[in-house]
């Protein structure tokens, strides 16, 4: 019998504690085994403790953190080595892939640096020549052009900051990658040429996969086998085709149960959208039941809105843009320019076009660095665009000065992909919330405790006066999303701009901020700009979907249309590169 790749045996971790807490195990009596070659998935709620294990792996945890058990690579304890053994094993034995790869990206440092660093740092008889050589053609297989070389991380939307992440655990040629949720913030076909040049190199290169993710489709079409973990301890875990098919603990079916429930959009025959029975729990019980969608909304007058009443093409839209642009210049290095290179045009947003009406939950849909977040950003004037008009009820924000601007954001708001980086870490909740009212001189600092208070009720954040004195934190990432809506929402904005507010949730989780944001959309006459990349979240939730590629948008219908007879070939790229957990 060949020797394991990898072995966890008995692992438990507790982070420190202060004197008159309890010890809470993180991670709790968790064992398992890694064969070369192997691809196994590791799925779970936030806080469950999946990081907490493949970091633990790595021995990435902080000194002072309570560690019992064994952890193995090939035959050898990885809590025995040495310093120096020690960062040799880390990037050429297993490489860690991090779900944020802002915060693990030196923001003063190109990107062809951080590659550069990287290989000499273990090999350091490489050239740089060599080195460059090595770098340039394993940025080529995550799809980041050899021209961006010479950028730094912020000039990089977070999909791209993702694939430079991937590169850098690549670049060694490692036999395990730990990867935590690595594809979190990419759309789905550079998700899948990821993981089949992963699946690829497991093959070819006997390579093992640890896959953290709470995105079960993408666990059943890349993983071999499957591990699923509830607070702390490993709940169950097989063969993935076998777990799926018939799961055995209770919590591996109510996930099940969450992610098939967004993606079971079935065809009623009479022309409406639906989410199955209606009846699928999701997990831990709050809001588990999400409405049923109904038919796209159209503006020619014989199809309805959500709540099934006639829409008419006499609306005007809250929201039109018309030929909006956003270029950006690449200027080149002082070599560069001895060699009389051109500055170089990025056409972020090229031309867009766009109405969005009252009530209507809009899905805009596109591959990382195709314009969607930047889109969003001008929308909102938080870039001045190049060209353009943006006019929101009749009003035309390119025109308006800083003040007025600052103003009409009370009636547009914004609801970000991590909110852990956009709350202040040094502000309570209750803080937080209050500030965009303190801001706009809505209320004096009494009366926002109480709106706040009342907000938190209206997110599910109960009791309420114990959730406004904490800290971000002390919330699990589906509590943090919750506390940016409520924020979002505390000045009674008229449209909330979403960008990609559930993919860092795992499945559950997303089921009950999903279905928060549709109760409050029907209680607050919200209208969504919703920021995806994720095809059946947008299918499930969007009355009409616009496809974005290339700082333009090629696509443009009622969900259901897009969805059963796509035009563009690039819409019909990313409907089939998306996977589908029914398929598993």
């Amino acid at each position: 019998m060949n020797e394991a790749l990898f072995q966890i045996e008995n692992l438990r971790v507790a982070y420190p504690h202060r004197g008159d807490e309890e010890l809470r195990w993180a991670v709790d009596d968790v064992s398992f085994t890694l064969q070369p070659g192997e691809r196994m998935g590791l799925v779970g709620e936030s806080g469950c403790g999946k990081s907490t294990l493949g970091r633990a792996a790595m021995r990435l945890l902080p000194s002072s953190t309570r560690i019992e058990g064994r952890v193995m690579f090939q035959g050898q304890s990885v809590f025995d080595l040495n310093p120096n053994q020690l960062r040799k094993f880390r990037g050429e034995a297993v490489a860690l892939i991090f779900q944020d790869p802002m915060t693990r990206l030196d923001p003063l440092m190109t990107i062809g640096k951080h590659c550069l660093e990287t290989l000499k740092a273990h090999s350091p008889s490489l050239s740089t020549k060599q080195a460059k050589e090595t770098a340039i053609a394993t940025l080529e297989k995550v799809k980041i052009p050899a021209s961006r070389w010479n950028q730094f991380p912020h000039e990089f939307s977070g999909g791209m900051r993702q694939r430079v992440a991937i590169a850098l655990a690549l670049l060694l040629n490692p036999k395990l990658i730990v990867a935590d949720e690595p594809t979190t913030s990419l759309d789905v076909t550079v998700s899948a040429q990821i993981l089949q040049e992963l699946t690829r190199l497991c093959g070819e290169e006997n390579m093992g996969l640890l896959l953290i993710s709470h995105d079960l489709a993408m666990v059943a079409e890349y993983c071999d086998r499957i591990g699923v973990m509830y607070n702390g301890k490993m709940v169950e875990k097989g063969a993935t085709e076998s777990v799926f098919r018939e799961p055995t603990h209770e919590y591996t079916r109510s996930l099940l149960q969450a992610a098939l429930h967004i993606q079971s959009v079935d065809e009623l025959g009479s022309g409406e959208l639906g989410v199955g029975s209606g009846e699928l729990g999701v997990g831990s019980g709050e809001n588990s039941q999400l409405p049923l969608r109904g038919s796209p909304v159209a503006h020619g007058g014989n199809e309805h809105d959500r709540a099934g009443s006639p829409i008419t093409h006499s609306q005007s839209p809250i929201l039109r843009v018309t030929e909006l642009q956003q270029h950006y210049n690449i200027e080149p290095s002082f070599i560069e320019r001895l060699f009389k290179a051109q500055t170089q045009t990025i056409k972020a947003v090229d031309g867009i076009n766009l109405e969005l009406y009252q009530g209507e939950i809009l899905g805009l849909v596109g591959e990382s660095g195709c314009g969607k977040s930047t889109l969003s950003r001008t929308i909102l004037q938080l870039i001045r665009p190049t060209g353009g008009k943006i006019e929101f009820f009749g009003k035309d924000l390119t025109n308006l000065s800083s003040q007025e601007i600052r103003s009409s954001r009370r009636q547009m708001q914004m609801v970000f992909q991590d909110p852990h980086a956009c709350l202040n870490p040094a502000m309570t909740v209750g803080q937080s919330i209050a500030d965009p009212l303190l801001i706009h001189h809505i209320t004096d600092a009494e009366q926002a405790k109480k709106q706040v208070l009342l907000m938190l009720e209206k997110v599910g954040l109960k009791p309420a006066s114990v959730y406004y004195q904490r800290y971000p934190s002390d919330l699990s990432g589906g509590q943090q999303q919750r506390v940016a809506i409520a924020r979002a929402l505390i000045t009674r904005p008229k449209l909330l701009i979403c960008d990609e507010p559930v993919s860092m949730l795992d499945a559950s989780v997303q089921s009950q901020v999903l279905d928060l944001m549709l109760q409050l959309k029907d209680e607050f006459d919200l209208t969504y700009l919703f920021i995806t990349h994720d095809l059946w979240l947008a299918r499930f939730l969007c009355d009409r979907i616009a496809v974005m590629n290339g700082g333009k948008i090629v696509e443009l219908g009622a969900t259901k249309q897009i969805f059963a007879n796509p035009q563009h070939p690039y819409t019909k790229t990313l409907l089939a590169a998306a996977p589908l957990l029914a398929r598993a």
